[in-house]
C-alpha cells in the first residue's frame, strides 16, 4: 500500500519548535540566564529544584544557584564555569525549545561551535561591567560563520550597573556594529538581569527606560523557518540494505536521512561522485511504502537499476545537481590544539563520505579586533578562523554553505588519533564588498592523488 503524505503535514508539526544556544565570555552569566529561563518558565521539575537548592545550601549560599540547572559535571559545579555543551528540552504554551548551553572559555571554544551549528538563534551574553570583549567577539564571528539567522546580545548584569540605559545603549551601538560587519543581519539587544530576574521571563520593573520584549517574549514570537522542503534535494546514503530473505530474495535499498528536499517516486536522480543517472522505484518509510519523502525524514529508497551505491554517495535530482569537485574553498574554525599548516595531510568528513585531504593554501586569517584579513598566515592555532584551500583525493559533491548548511559543512580530520582538526563552511564568509584575497596553487606532494 502505497501512502501520499505532503511536507506541510510536517511543517505544521515542527513549526513550533525553535533551536538556540547561548554564548558569551566567562562569568558572562549563560547558565544563569538558561537556569532563570527555566525555572521561570515552570520547566523545571520539583525534584530538580530540591537538588539544587541542596547544592547551593552545601556552598554556603542563601539562595538557590540556578546555573546548577545546567553545570552538571563536577568539574563544572566545583570551577563555577561551563566545560560541556548542555542541551536541554522545555516547552512553553506557545512553542517547543531545544537550548544548548555552550561554555565561554576560550579553549572550550569548539563547544561553542558544536552547539550552535544546529541552532536557528544565538544569545550572547556580555557583562554589563565589562562590555564587548575579545570572546564576545569571537563568538559573534562563529554566528556569522555558521550563519545562524537570529543574533541577540543579552547585555546581563544590569543590576550591577545600577540599571542604567547609558551602559546598555554603549553596549549595544558597539556589538551591533560590529555584528554587521560580519554580515549578520538581525539583531536584537535586550538588557536584562540574569540573576534577579529582569526581562529574563518577566518585564523589569528596574527599567522602564526599555519596552522591548523578553528574553523568552522574543524566543516564542521569533519567526522560524524549519521548512527545508524547498531546498536542494540531497540523501547521504548510509547504509545498503540487502536482506536475502525468502520474502525479501532481491531487496536492495539505500538507507539514509533526507538533509533537505523532496524526493518523489518516477524521480530522475543522480548518484554521486560517480554521475549514474536512474530513477527512483520506491521509498520506504516507517515499513510503509509512500509516493513522497522530504528533509530530516530517515528513509530507504529503491532505485530501478543496479547502480553500484555505497555508503557516502550522495543521491540528488539529475536536474538539481551539484558540480563535483576536488578542490575545496572554504572558511574554517580551527577547533583543536594541534596547528593546521599548509600541507598538513588529513581526512575530510562531508555528509557521509570521508576522503584523504591536503592543506593546499591558507589565503587570510580573520582579526577578531577590526574584522580584516591577514594574509597568508603560517599556520592557524585553536580558535582561529579563516579561508583554506583544500586538495581531496577524490570528488566530492558540496554545495556553498549560504545556501545549504548540511552539504555545505565539513569537518578535517587527524589521520593518525581520529581528532577532530577543523570545522569548515564552503565558501567565502568573511570576504569584504568587492574584496578578494589571491589564493596561491601549491601541489601535493607526499600524498598520491
Amino acid at each position: 500500500m502505497t501512502t501520499t503524505t505532503t511536507p506541510a503535514t510536517a511543517e505544521l508539526t515542527t513549526s513550533a519548535l525553535l533551536r538556540f544556544a547561548t554564548a558569551g565570555s566567562v562569568d558572562d552569566g549563560k547558565s544563569t540566564l538558561v537556569g532563570r529561563l527555566l525555572h521561570d518558565s515552570k520547566s523545571v521539575l520539583a525534584d530538580q529544584m530540591e537538588a539544587v537548592e541542596r547544592a547551593s545550601a552545601g556552598r554556603g549560599q542563601d539562595t538557590p544557584d540556578l546555573a546548577l540547572l545546567t553545570d552538571g559535571l563536577r568539574a563544572e559545579r566545583e570551577q563555577g564555569i561551563t566545560i560541556d555543551v548542555a542541551y536541554r528540552y522545555f516547552a512553553t504554551p506557545k512553542r517547543r525549545f531545544i537550548l544548548a548551553d555552550t561554555p565561554g572559555h576560550v579553549q572550550y571554544t569548539r563547544n561553542m561551535v558544536t552547539g550552535a551549528s544546529t541552532a536557528e538563534l544565538t544569545v550572547i551574553l556580555v557583562d554589563a561591567r565589562n562590555g564587548v570583549v575579545e570572546q564576545t567577539r569571537r563568538h559573534a564571528a562563529i554566528a556569522a560563520l555558521l550563519r545562524v539567522p537570529h543574533v541577540v546580545l543579552a547585555v546581563n548584569k544590569m543590576d550591577l550597573a545600577d540599571y542604567r540605559e547609558s551602559v546598555f545603549a554603549a553596549i549595544a551601538e558597539e556589538f551591533t556594529a560590529y555584528a554587521t560587519g560580519l554580515g549578520i543581519g538581525e539583531i536584537t539587544t535586550i538588557p536584562i538581569s540574569a540573576l534577579a530576574g529582569d526581562n529574563v521571563v518577566e518585564p523589569s520593573a528596574h527599567m522602564d527606560w526599555y519596552s522591548g520584549p523578553t528574553v523568552l517574549e522574543y524566543l516564542e514570537s521569533v519567526p522560524v523557518g524549519h521548512d527545508l522542503t524547498h531546498h536542494h534535494a540531497r540523501l547521504p546514503v548510509q547504509y545498503v540494505i540487502r536482506p536475502r530473505t525468502a520474502e525479501h530474495p532481491d531487496y536492495r535499498g539505500y538507507a539514509g536521512q533526507i538533509a533537505s528536499g523532496t524526493f518523489r517516486v518516477g524521480e530522475q536522480v543522480t548518484i554521486l561522485p560517480c554521475g549514474r543517472t536512474t530513477r527512483i522505484a520506491g521509498i520506504d518509510l516507517l515499513g510503509k511504502r509512500v509516493d513522497t519523502a522530504w528533509a530530516r525524514q530517515s528513509v530507504t529508497v529503491l532505485l530501478e537499476d543496479d547502480l553500484d551505491v555505497a555508503r557516502g554517495d550522495l543521491i540528488v535530482p539529475t536536474r538539481d545537481a551539484p558540480p563535483t569537485t576536488r578542490d575545496i574553498q572554504a572558511t574554517v574554525c580551527h577547533v583543536a590544539d594541534e596547528a593546521l599548516t599548509v600541507g598538513h595531510r588529513v581526512l575530510l568528513k562531508h555528509g557521509t563520505r570521508t576522503v584523504k585531504a591536503i592543506v593546499e593554501a591558507i589565503p587570510a586569517r580573520l582579526t577578531l579586533d577590526d574584522l580584516s584579513l591577514h594574509p597568508h598566515p603560517a599556520r592557524l592555532v585553536a580558535n582561529d578562523i579563516a579561508h583554506v584551500t583544500l586538495r581531496t583525493a577524490e570528488p566530492l559533491p558540496v554545495d556553498p554553505y549560504a545556501t545549504s548548511r548540511s552539504t555545505g559543512s565539513f569537518i578535517l580530520i587527524d589521520p593518525g588519533d581520529g581528532t577532530t582538526l577543523t570545522a569548515g563552511m564552503v565558501g567565502e564568509s568573511f570576504a569584504a564588498p568587492g574584496e578578494r584575497v589571491e589564493e596561491s596553487a601549491e601541489g601535493d606532494e607526499g600524498w598520491d592523488f
